[in-house]
């Protein structure tokens, strides 16, 4: 059996001061037969100039797009590889990883979506940290969202069979994507080896605007399972708390408690089990 062919898609807007080393993180894999499709969603920067210095080696649209989950359906639709990957053109493949996916998906047929480490990344590429990665276990992903996504391939059977990205989210379409294969009984795979560097900086979407990836990340969980997880409940309410200015105390504790109720009556219409055992945990600590 052959080893299955791979197509990278990257969708694109504005980021000029990136993308460059996007393109040739992947260029530099020297993968035979691979499939190189950019989406770019008519950049007003030197996006495009950077496009054209490469057109013998990618496949490139500047087009306007409703988004970013819109671009990447468009690539996935564009493409014909076995093997589908998402770079974003802030985001990089480290040296070699392409090989690694290829040659896992060859020895591991029954594999649908394999995912390996990953690092946040700064603007000069330096690493500032491991993004958190586990072994899989779906329940466990309900409430901790474990995969980065330029660290995550999947089989084009698997948008065959279970469709494209939700092209009504603007955060989280990733988390939705692979929580939907899985539930559907996609198997899942965990490469302990980095494969790639997100970028994090003040003007990246998910960092800038952290309450509404949450807010659209509870939304999307009570939409799929009727119910959102207490941990992403605490989540959004710890970052309510960090929109004001109390950062010790019983103050916030308190503040903390209220958010953590809110959030619980917003979503779930009720206050849980769980939900009043990690307030009285937090009374019961504050006593000690």
């Amino acid at each position: 059996m052959a080893l299955e062919t791979i197509s990278v898609i990257t969708p694109s807007y504005n980021q000029g001061q990136f993308i460059e080393r996007t393109l040739l993180s992947v260029l530099n894999q020297n993968i035979p037969e691979l499939e190189y499709i950019v989406f770019d969603g008519c950049s007003g920067d030197e996006t495009l100039s950077i496009l054209r210095r490469y057109e013998d080696q990618i496949r490139w649209i500047s087009e306007p797009d409703h988004g970013q989950a819109h671009a990447v359906n468009k690539g996935i639709a564009a493409s014909h590889g076995d093997i589908i990957g998402w770079l974003n053109s802030d985001d990089i493949y480290y040296p070699g990883a392409l090989a690694k996916v290829r040659q896992y998906f060859y020895e591991n047929p029954a594999v649908d979506v394999m995912y390996g480490d990953a690092f946040h990344i700064d603007i000069d590429d330096n690493q500032i940290e491991p993004y958190y990665t586990e072994l899989w276990s779906f329940e466990r992903f309900l409430s901790v969202c474990f995969l980065c996504q330029p660290a995550v391939f999947f089989r084009r059977r698997m948008v065959e069979q279970f469709g494209l990205l939700d092209e009504s989210l603007q955060f989280c379409m990733d988390y939705e994507f692979w929580l939907r294969l899985a539930k559907k009984g996609a198997v899942f795979a965990y490469w302990p080896e980095p494969l790639a560097g997100s970028r994090m900086y003040t003007e990246n979407k998910t960092l800038s605007r952290r309450l509404a990836v949450h807010a659209e990340i509870n939304d999307m969980m009570k939409k799929k399972f009727g119910k959102v997880p207490t941990k992403w409940l605490l989540n959004y309410a710890h970052l309510k708390v960090n929109e004001g200015r109390l950062r010790h105390g019983r103050s916030r504790m308190a503040l903390l408690a209220l958010h953590f109720v809110l959030a619980s009556l917003r979503w779930n219409h009720e206050i849980s089990k769980d939900v009043l055992q990690h307030i009285l945990s937090w009374i019961r600590g504050r006593k000690k």
